[in-house]
Protein backbone atom coordinates (compact mmCIF):
# COMPACT_ATOMS: atom_id res chain seq x y z
CA UNK A 1 0.00 0.00 0.00
CA UNK A 2 1.47 3.21 -0.53
CA UNK A 3 2.13 5.50 1.54
CA UNK A 4 2.50 9.36 0.62
CA UNK A 5 5.40 10.53 3.69
CA UNK A 6 6.62 14.08 4.32
CA UNK A 7 9.17 13.96 7.08
CA UNK A 8 10.93 17.65 7.53
CA UNK A 9 8.47 20.20 8.64
CA UNK A 10 8.68 23.08 11.29
CA UNK A 11 6.75 23.90 14.34
CA UNK A 12 5.21 26.96 15.22
CA UNK A 13 8.36 27.31 17.61
CA UNK A 14 10.60 27.75 14.52
CA UNK A 15 12.10 30.89 13.21
CA UNK A 16 10.08 32.34 9.95
CA UNK A 17 7.08 29.75 10.72
CA UNK A 18 3.47 30.08 11.22
CA UNK A 19 2.13 30.23 14.15
CA UNK A 20 -0.47 28.27 13.12
CA UNK A 21 1.76 24.70 13.03
CA UNK A 22 0.58 22.89 16.10
CA UNK A 23 0.22 19.56 16.08
CA UNK A 24 -4.19 20.08 15.83
CA UNK A 25 -3.57 21.96 12.60
CA UNK A 26 -1.00 19.65 11.36
CA UNK A 27 -2.68 16.73 11.37
CA UNK A 28 -6.04 18.22 9.40
CA UNK A 29 -3.98 20.04 6.75
CA UNK A 30 -2.14 15.94 6.68
CA UNK A 31 -5.34 15.08 5.60
CA UNK A 32 -6.40 17.63 3.01
CA UNK A 33 -2.90 16.95 1.49
CA UNK A 34 -3.36 13.47 1.20
CA UNK A 35 -0.02 13.03 3.21
CA UNK A 36 0.26 9.45 5.47
CA UNK A 37 2.82 10.24 7.62
CA UNK A 38 3.98 13.66 8.60
CA UNK A 39 6.96 14.90 10.07
CA UNK A 40 6.51 16.27 14.09
CA UNK A 41 9.46 18.78 13.06
CA UNK A 42 11.37 20.66 16.04
CA UNK A 43 11.02 17.51 18.87
CA UNK A 44 14.48 19.59 20.02
CA UNK A 45 12.04 22.31 21.38
CA UNK A 46 11.16 22.17 24.95
CA UNK A 47 7.60 23.31 24.30
CA UNK A 48 7.22 21.34 21.18
CA UNK A 49 8.23 17.96 22.75
CA UNK A 50 5.79 18.64 25.61
CA UNK A 51 2.98 19.16 23.22
CA UNK A 52 4.36 16.34 21.52
CA UNK A 53 3.91 14.27 24.66
CA UNK A 54 0.64 15.38 25.81
CA UNK A 55 -0.94 15.46 22.47
CA UNK A 56 0.13 12.37 20.32
CA UNK A 57 0.04 8.93 20.70
CA UNK A 58 1.61 5.33 19.60
CA UNK A 59 -0.71 4.36 17.01
CA UNK A 60 2.02 2.18 14.89
CA UNK A 61 5.43 0.70 16.09
CA UNK A 62 7.48 4.33 16.25
CA UNK A 63 4.82 6.27 14.66
CA UNK A 64 2.21 8.44 16.31
CA UNK A 65 -0.98 9.99 15.80
CA UNK A 66 -3.25 13.16 17.19
CA UNK A 67 -5.22 12.07 20.28
CA UNK A 68 -8.86 11.60 19.30
CA UNK A 69 -7.86 12.23 15.43
CA UNK A 70 -9.65 10.14 13.10
CA UNK A 71 -8.05 11.47 10.48
CA UNK A 72 -5.31 8.60 9.71
CA UNK A 73 -2.48 10.64 9.81
CA UNK A 74 0.41 9.30 11.08
CA UNK A 75 3.46 11.35 12.15
CA UNK A 76 7.39 10.26 12.89
CA UNK A 77 9.19 11.70 15.44
CA UNK A 78 11.62 14.31 13.16
CA UNK A 79 13.82 17.53 14.02
CA UNK A 80 16.28 19.61 12.02
CA UNK A 81 19.24 20.89 13.83
CA UNK A 82 21.55 23.58 12.68
CA UNK A 83 25.20 22.51 13.27
CA UNK A 84 27.51 25.41 13.10
CA UNK A 85 31.47 24.80 13.35
CA UNK A 86 34.61 25.06 11.77
CA UNK A 87 36.16 22.04 10.19
CA UNK A 88 39.65 22.03 7.82
CA UNK A 89 39.90 25.28 8.48
CA UNK A 90 37.06 26.54 7.00
CA UNK A 91 33.76 27.66 8.39
CA UNK A 92 31.27 24.59 8.14
CA UNK A 93 27.32 25.32 8.75
CA UNK A 94 25.09 22.10 8.13
CA UNK A 95 21.06 21.81 8.85
CA UNK A 96 20.72 18.17 9.71
CA UNK A 97 17.30 16.02 10.24
CA UNK A 98 16.94 13.35 12.29
CA UNK A 99 14.60 10.65 12.28
CA UNK A 100 13.75 9.01 16.11
CA UNK A 101 12.28 5.13 16.09
CA UNK A 102 10.90 6.31 19.36
CA UNK A 103 10.28 8.71 22.58
CA UNK A 104 13.13 7.39 24.32
CA UNK A 105 16.15 8.39 21.91
CA UNK A 106 14.13 11.84 21.80
CA UNK A 107 14.64 12.31 25.29
CA UNK A 108 18.37 11.01 25.61
CA UNK A 109 19.30 13.36 22.58
CA UNK A 110 17.51 16.36 24.21
CA UNK A 111 19.57 15.03 27.36
CA UNK A 112 23.13 14.96 25.40
CA UNK A 113 22.58 18.28 24.20
CA UNK A 114 21.52 19.89 27.10
CA UNK A 115 24.55 18.34 28.70
CA UNK A 116 27.14 19.86 26.32
CA UNK A 117 25.58 23.66 26.59
CA UNK A 118 23.02 23.61 24.05
CA UNK A 119 20.54 26.07 23.75
CA UNK A 120 17.31 24.35 22.75
CA UNK A 121 14.59 26.69 23.85
CA UNK A 122 16.13 29.49 21.63
CA UNK A 123 14.45 27.86 18.28
CA UNK A 124 12.74 25.44 16.66
CA UNK A 125 15.70 24.39 14.89
CA UNK A 126 18.57 25.51 17.24
CA UNK A 127 21.89 25.89 16.52
CA UNK A 128 24.60 23.81 18.28
CA UNK A 129 28.05 24.05 18.64
CA UNK A 130 28.91 20.51 17.52
CA UNK A 131 30.15 18.97 14.48
CA UNK A 132 27.52 17.49 11.80
CA UNK A 133 30.31 14.02 12.85
CA UNK A 134 29.34 14.78 16.64
CA UNK A 135 26.03 15.03 16.04
CA UNK A 136 25.93 11.59 14.21
CA UNK A 137 28.56 9.75 16.65
CA UNK A 138 25.89 11.00 19.86
CA UNK A 139 23.23 9.84 18.05
CA UNK A 140 24.64 6.16 17.21
CA UNK A 141 25.60 5.80 20.77
CA UNK A 142 21.78 6.77 21.46
CA UNK A 143 20.30 4.07 19.15
CA UNK A 144 21.91 2.98 15.16
CA UNK A 145 18.47 2.26 14.10
CA UNK A 146 18.15 6.34 13.58
CA UNK A 147 18.61 8.06 10.85
CA UNK A 148 20.62 10.93 10.16
CA UNK A 149 19.78 13.43 6.66
CA UNK A 150 21.88 15.84 5.83
CA UNK A 151 19.48 18.34 4.84
CA UNK A 152 18.22 20.40 1.76
CA UNK A 153 22.13 18.95 0.63
CA UNK A 154 22.72 21.50 -2.12
CA UNK A 155 21.75 25.12 -0.71
CA UNK A 156 24.40 27.51 -0.51
CA UNK A 157 23.87 28.32 3.08
CA UNK A 158 23.62 25.48 5.45
CA UNK A 159 24.11 22.44 3.62
CA UNK A 160 26.59 19.64 3.53
CA UNK A 161 27.09 20.33 0.04
CA UNK A 162 26.40 23.81 -0.57
CA UNK A 163 28.56 26.73 -2.23
CA UNK A 164 29.17 28.42 0.89
CA UNK A 165 30.10 26.33 3.72
CA UNK A 166 29.60 22.84 2.70
CA UNK A 167 32.08 19.94 2.01
CA UNK A 168 32.77 18.44 -1.38
CA UNK A 169 31.54 14.93 -0.39
CA UNK A 170 30.06 12.82 2.76
CA UNK A 171 33.28 11.12 3.56
CA UNK A 172 35.05 14.80 3.73
CA UNK A 173 32.55 15.52 6.65
CA UNK A 174 31.74 12.55 8.25
CA UNK A 175 35.02 10.76 8.15
CA UNK A 176 35.18 7.36 9.16
CA UNK A 177 31.61 7.53 9.97
CA UNK A 178 30.23 8.44 6.50
CA UNK A 179 28.80 4.72 6.51
CA UNK A 180 26.15 5.84 8.72
CA UNK A 181 25.12 8.43 6.16
CA UNK A 182 22.25 6.48 4.29
CA UNK A 183 20.47 9.41 2.52
CA UNK A 184 20.58 13.10 1.79
CA UNK A 185 17.45 15.25 1.00
CA UNK A 186 17.88 16.86 -2.53
CA UNK A 187 15.99 20.05 -1.14
CA UNK A 188 14.04 22.27 -3.63
CA UNK A 189 16.67 23.79 -5.79
CA UNK A 190 17.76 20.25 -7.31
CA UNK A 191 16.03 16.46 -8.69
CA UNK A 192 17.01 13.28 -8.24
CA UNK A 193 18.43 13.47 -12.07
CA UNK A 194 20.83 16.11 -11.41
CA UNK A 195 22.24 14.52 -7.95
CA UNK A 196 23.27 11.08 -9.95
CA UNK A 197 25.29 12.79 -11.63
CA UNK A 198 27.56 12.30 -8.82
CA UNK A 199 28.42 8.30 -8.91
CA UNK A 200 29.93 8.74 -5.50
CA UNK A 201 25.98 9.30 -4.73
CA UNK A 202 25.33 5.94 -6.27
CA UNK A 203 24.87 4.70 -2.66
CA UNK A 204 22.69 6.81 -1.07
CA UNK A 205 19.30 7.37 -1.35
CA UNK A 206 17.75 10.69 -1.98
CA UNK A 207 14.69 11.85 -0.02
CA UNK A 208 12.70 14.93 -0.76
CA UNK A 209 10.39 16.18 2.02
CA UNK A 210 8.53 20.03 2.45
CA UNK A 211 10.82 21.97 5.11
CA UNK A 212 7.79 23.21 5.69
CA UNK A 213 7.33 26.89 7.26
CA UNK A 214 3.51 26.65 6.74
CA UNK A 215 0.82 24.64 6.72
CA UNK A 216 -0.30 24.77 3.18
CA UNK A 217 3.29 24.29 2.21
CA UNK A 218 3.41 20.78 3.80
CA UNK A 219 3.64 17.84 1.18
CA UNK A 220 5.10 20.63 -1.84
CA UNK A 221 7.68 17.66 -1.89
CA UNK A 222 7.87 14.05 -0.20
CA UNK A 223 8.35 10.27 -0.67
CA UNK A 224 6.03 7.48 -1.23
CA UNK A 225 6.79 4.21 0.00
CA UNK A 226 4.93 0.76 -0.25
CA UNK A 227 4.64 -0.41 3.31
CA UNK A 228 2.23 -3.73 3.96
CA UNK A 229 2.14 -2.25 7.98
CA UNK A 230 3.63 1.39 8.86
CA UNK A 231 6.41 1.86 10.99
CA UNK A 232 9.18 3.67 12.02
CA UNK A 233 11.53 0.82 11.15
CA UNK A 234 10.22 -0.52 7.81
CA UNK A 235 10.51 3.16 6.95
CA UNK A 236 14.40 2.79 8.47
CA UNK A 237 14.90 0.07 6.45
CA UNK A 238 13.75 1.12 3.20
CA UNK A 239 16.12 4.24 3.37
CA UNK A 240 18.99 2.14 4.55
CA UNK A 241 18.62 -0.31 1.73
CA UNK A 242 17.56 2.02 -0.64
CA UNK A 243 14.87 -0.62 -1.68
CA UNK A 244 13.31 0.01 -4.70
CA UNK A 245 10.42 -2.23 -4.88
CA UNK A 246 9.54 -0.69 -1.68
CA UNK A 247 11.05 2.83 -2.38
CA UNK A 248 8.15 3.86 -4.75
CA UNK A 249 8.53 7.30 -5.98
CA UNK A 250 9.49 10.97 -4.86
CA UNK A 251 7.56 13.86 -5.04
CA UNK A 252 9.22 17.19 -6.67
CA UNK A 253 9.50 20.79 -7.20
CA UNK A 254 10.67 21.61 -10.61
CA UNK A 255 14.16 22.55 -9.39
CA UNK A 256 14.08 25.72 -11.56
CA UNK A 257 11.06 27.19 -8.62
CA UNK A 258 13.48 26.34 -5.54
CA UNK A 259 15.03 29.76 -4.34
CA UNK A 260 18.96 28.82 -5.37
CA UNK A 261 18.60 26.98 -8.72
CA UNK A 262 20.37 29.37 -10.91
CA UNK A 263 23.76 32.07 -9.28
CA UNK A 264 22.73 35.57 -8.92
CA UNK A 265 22.39 38.66 -7.03
CA UNK A 266 18.83 39.47 -6.39
CA UNK A 267 19.88 42.61 -5.01
CA UNK A 268 21.00 43.80 -8.19
CA UNK A 269 18.31 41.42 -10.10
CA UNK A 270 20.85 39.24 -11.30
CA UNK A 271 20.37 36.17 -12.50
CA UNK A 272 23.02 33.50 -14.07
CA UNK A 273 23.43 29.83 -15.48
CA UNK A 274 26.16 28.32 -14.66
CA UNK A 275 27.89 28.85 -18.29
CA UNK A 276 26.86 32.62 -17.62
CA UNK A 277 28.42 32.89 -14.38
CA UNK A 278 32.18 31.15 -16.03
CA UNK A 279 32.27 34.21 -18.32
CA UNK A 280 31.81 36.77 -15.59
CA UNK A 281 34.29 34.85 -13.56
CA UNK A 282 31.82 34.83 -10.24
CA UNK A 283 31.10 38.59 -10.39
CA UNK A 284 28.33 40.44 -10.30
CA UNK A 285 28.34 42.70 -13.67
CA UNK A 286 26.70 45.25 -11.69
CA UNK A 287 27.88 46.14 -8.30
CA UNK A 288 30.79 43.65 -8.94
CA UNK A 289 30.26 42.08 -5.78
CA UNK A 290 30.74 37.97 -6.12
CA UNK A 291 27.54 36.15 -6.77
CA UNK A 292 25.52 33.79 -5.04
CA UNK A 293 26.75 29.97 -6.63
CA UNK A 294 23.43 28.11 -6.83
CA UNK A 295 22.62 24.67 -6.93
CA UNK A 296 23.18 23.98 -10.42
CA UNK A 297 26.35 25.53 -11.01
CA UNK A 298 27.19 23.43 -7.72
CA UNK A 299 26.01 20.01 -8.98
CA UNK A 300 28.59 21.06 -12.44
CA UNK A 301 31.38 21.38 -10.12
CA UNK A 302 31.16 18.19 -7.92
CA UNK A 303 29.73 16.01 -10.89
CA UNK A 304 31.57 13.37 -12.59
CA UNK A 305 29.30 12.30 -15.13
CA UNK A 306 26.38 13.64 -16.86
CA UNK A 307 22.58 13.69 -17.60
CA UNK A 308 22.92 10.73 -20.04
CA UNK A 309 24.99 8.62 -18.76
CA UNK A 310 22.60 8.08 -16.07
CA UNK A 311 21.18 4.58 -15.65
CA UNK A 312 17.50 5.96 -14.95
CA UNK A 313 16.31 1.96 -14.41
CA UNK A 314 18.73 2.19 -11.69
CA UNK A 315 17.28 5.07 -9.68
CA UNK A 316 14.09 5.35 -8.02
CA UNK A 317 11.31 7.29 -9.70
CA UNK A 318 10.29 10.70 -9.35
CA UNK A 319 7.47 13.44 -10.35
CA UNK A 320 7.59 16.86 -10.67
CA UNK A 321 4.19 18.41 -9.18
CA UNK A 322 3.30 21.97 -8.61
CA UNK A 323 1.31 22.38 -5.41
CA UNK A 324 -2.96 22.83 -6.21
CA UNK A 325 -3.40 26.67 -5.41
CA UNK A 326 -0.55 27.48 -7.25
CA UNK A 327 -1.89 26.03 -10.67
CA UNK A 328 -5.50 27.24 -9.21
CA UNK A 329 -3.72 30.69 -9.09
CA UNK A 330 -2.12 30.32 -12.98
CA UNK A 331 -5.68 29.04 -14.14
CA UNK A 332 -7.54 32.37 -12.71
CA UNK A 333 -4.90 34.76 -13.18
CA UNK A 334 -4.95 35.87 -9.44
CA UNK A 335 -3.07 35.70 -6.54
CA UNK A 336 -2.60 32.30 -4.49
CA UNK A 337 -3.58 34.20 -1.32
CA UNK A 338 -6.76 35.44 -3.21
CA UNK A 339 -10.38 34.45 -1.72
CA UNK A 340 -11.17 33.06 -4.85
CA UNK A 341 -8.31 30.62 -4.98
CA UNK A 342 -8.77 29.79 -1.36
CA UNK A 343 -12.51 28.81 -2.06
CA UNK A 344 -11.98 27.04 -5.27
CA UNK A 345 -8.80 25.27 -2.92
CA UNK A 346 -11.20 23.89 -1.26
CA UNK A 347 -14.05 22.93 -2.81
CA UNK A 348 -11.88 20.99 -4.90
CA UNK A 349 -10.38 19.27 -1.99
CA UNK A 350 -13.73 18.24 -1.08
CA UNK A 351 -14.36 16.75 -3.92
CA UNK A 352 -11.25 15.46 -4.88
CA UNK A 353 -10.53 13.50 -1.58
CA UNK A 354 -6.94 15.18 -0.76
CA UNK A 355 -4.75 17.31 -2.73
CA UNK A 356 -2.24 14.35 -3.81
CA UNK A 357 -5.47 12.81 -5.10
CA UNK A 358 -6.23 15.18 -7.40
CA UNK A 359 -2.91 16.35 -8.66
CA UNK A 360 -1.53 12.24 -9.08
CA UNK A 361 -4.72 9.98 -9.71
CA UNK A 362 -7.63 11.69 -11.02
CA UNK A 363 -8.28 11.56 -14.92
CA UNK A 364 -9.40 14.70 -16.92
CA UNK A 365 -12.77 13.56 -16.99
CA UNK A 366 -12.85 13.03 -13.60
CA UNK A 367 -11.01 16.67 -12.79
CA UNK A 368 -13.49 18.29 -15.47
CA UNK A 369 -16.45 17.03 -13.15
CA UNK A 370 -15.34 18.92 -10.32
CA UNK A 371 -13.30 22.02 -11.50
CA UNK A 372 -13.23 24.26 -14.27
CA UNK A 373 -12.12 23.31 -18.00
CA UNK A 374 -9.12 25.79 -17.24
CA UNK A 375 -7.74 24.32 -13.89
CA UNK A 376 -8.32 20.89 -14.95
CA UNK A 377 -5.94 21.60 -17.94
CA UNK A 378 -3.29 23.44 -15.84
CA UNK A 379 -3.40 20.27 -13.49
CA UNK A 380 -3.06 18.01 -16.43
CA UNK A 381 -0.27 20.27 -17.79
CA UNK A 382 1.81 20.34 -14.42
CA UNK A 383 1.53 16.25 -14.60
CA UNK A 384 2.84 16.16 -18.27
CA UNK A 385 5.55 18.78 -17.32
CA UNK A 386 4.23 21.17 -20.05
CA UNK A 387 5.21 24.69 -18.28
CA UNK A 388 7.56 27.49 -19.12
CA UNK A 389 10.34 27.54 -16.26
CA UNK A 390 12.46 30.59 -14.79
CA UNK A 391 15.15 29.30 -12.54
CA UNK A 392 15.39 30.94 -8.52
CA UNK A 393 18.53 32.48 -7.44
CA UNK A 394 20.04 34.15 -4.38
CA UNK A 395 17.04 33.29 -2.09
CA UNK A 396 14.40 34.01 -4.88
CA UNK A 397 11.81 31.16 -6.06
CA UNK A 398 11.87 30.94 -9.81
CA UNK A 399 8.59 31.27 -12.02
CA UNK A 400 6.70 28.96 -13.38
CA UNK A 401 3.88 29.39 -16.12
CA UNK A 402 1.43 26.99 -16.99
CA UNK A 403 -0.56 29.32 -19.13
CA UNK A 404 0.98 31.86 -21.25
CA UNK A 405 0.36 35.55 -21.01
CA UNK A 406 -1.12 35.36 -24.39
CA UNK A 407 -3.85 33.07 -22.92
CA UNK A 408 -4.38 35.07 -20.30
CA UNK A 409 -5.03 37.66 -22.33
CA UNK A 410 -7.56 35.70 -24.34
CA UNK A 411 -9.32 34.94 -21.08
CA UNK A 412 -9.52 38.03 -20.12
CA UNK A 413 -10.55 40.08 -23.43
CA UNK A 414 -13.54 37.03 -23.04
CA UNK A 415 -14.60 38.15 -19.77
CA UNK A 416 -14.33 41.47 -20.97
CA UNK A 417 -16.75 41.28 -23.95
Amino acid sequence: MPYICDLHIHSKYSRACSKELTLENIDKWAKLKGIDIIGTGDFTHPAWFNDIENQLEEAKSGLYKFKGSDSGTLFMLTTELSCIYKQGGKARRLHICILAPNIDFVKKLIKELKDRGCNLAADGRPIIGLSAKELLKICLEIDENHLTIPAHAWTPWFAIFGSKSGFDSIEECYEELSEYIYSIETGLSSDPLMNRRLSKLDNITLISNSDAHSLPNLGREANVFDLQEASFKKIFEIIKDQDKKKFLYTIEFFPEEGMYHFDGHRECKISFSPAETKKRQGVCPQCKKLLTIGVLNRVDNLADRTTDKIDEKRIIPYKSLIPLQEIIADSLNVGKQSKKVQGEYFNLINKGKSEFNILLNLSGGDLNNITSGKISEGIMRVREGRVKLTPGFDGQYGKIEIFSLAEKSIDLQSKLF
